[in-house]
């Protein structure tokens, strides 16, 4: 159990959002009077939930005086691993993000965010000296702050970056949430092969007829030597996952097939996964 706290505006949330790609059960502004609850939870055999990563801050201030008493009850309890993660800024960085994010400071509501933030330092003062670990991000960017959680709490040879290659029908369109979009319609349609209409790129048939036509040798020769160069500087910028879609008319055939041969492709190296979103739409089904 990983108990996120520090100075508010000091990157909690990009703290949770890690420890959430990392695989934790996340819970942001928890009262700590709850914190019981969640090792009931922990200890129940019949669930999955062995790692958990709470936020505990001055947003629950009136909560915040229990938050000792409640470290104390997971130092007693010998089989939970406890860790205080505290993050903490100078003022000064402090002060310029909340004038950019144009927020008050929980504890200076209609007042100046330096005397809030000087306060909350105050009562924060023992919780920084209890941390196991204290991170300043004074001078972090949220991408540099990630790949530090990152590198600190991910297990042995825990990768974190995937590829979602997304198969879809232009006529049904484009996937909201696709990183990259590859529109594949140029190439030669297998529906207008009768034999080869009602089946799918998943058959081998459609796959051959869809990758003996030099136009796609080039196509998916060019695609993959752009994805091997771009995969990883979206890791290296701290994406955790990229979504590529693969599109043509029906999303049955040419999509389908490109789609499997690029995940096949880049699995040697990296996490993918494939997704044919629009296989089954056919006309009367």
């Amino acid at each position: 159990m990983v108990i996120i706290t520090g100075m508010s505006g000091a990157g909690k949330t990009v703290a949770i959002q890690s420890f959430e790609d990392l695989g934790y059960y996340c819970v942001d502004n928890l009262p700590p009077a709850l914190l019981p609850k969640f090792l009931e939870l922990m200890r129940d055999s019949t669930n999955n939930i062995h790692k958990v990563a709470l936020v505990m801050d001055l947003r629950g201030r009136e909560f915040f005086d229990s938050l000792f008493e409640a470290l104390d009850l997971l130092s007693d309890e010998e089989w939970l691993d406890e860790h205080i993660l505290f993050l903490d800024a100078k003022d000064q960085q402090l002060v310029t993000r909340y004038k950019e994010t144009r927020r008050s400071h929980p504890l200076a509501f209609g007042d100046l965010p330096l005397k809030g933030i000087e306060q909350e330092r105050q009562i924060l003062d023992e919780m920084r000296g209890r941390a196991h670990r204290v991170i300043d991000t004074s001078n972090l960017k949220p991408r540099q702050l990630r790949e530090k959680i990152l590198n600190y709490y991910a297990e042995e040879k825990q990768e974190i970056f995937s590829v979602n290659m997304v198969s879809f029908g232009f006529k049904y369109g484009i996937p909201i949430d696709a990183d990259l979009v590859f529109d594949v319609r140029f190439l030669p349609n297998p529906h207008y092969v009768a034999h080869l209409q009602p089946l799918t790129g998943l058959n081998q048939d459609v796959s051959s007829y869809v990758f003996k036509w030099s136009e796609t040798q080039k196509f998916q020769e060019k695609v993959l030597d752009l994805l091997q160069f771009m995969l990883p500087q979206y890791k290296k910028e701290g994406k955790s996952q990229l979504v590529v879609g693969i599109g043509c008319t029906g999303g049955q055939h040419r999509s389908v097939a490109l789609a499997e041969y690029f995940a096949k492709k880049l699995a040697a190296n990296y996490i993918t996964h494939v997704t044919h979103r629009d296989i089954e739409k056919r006309k009367g089904h």
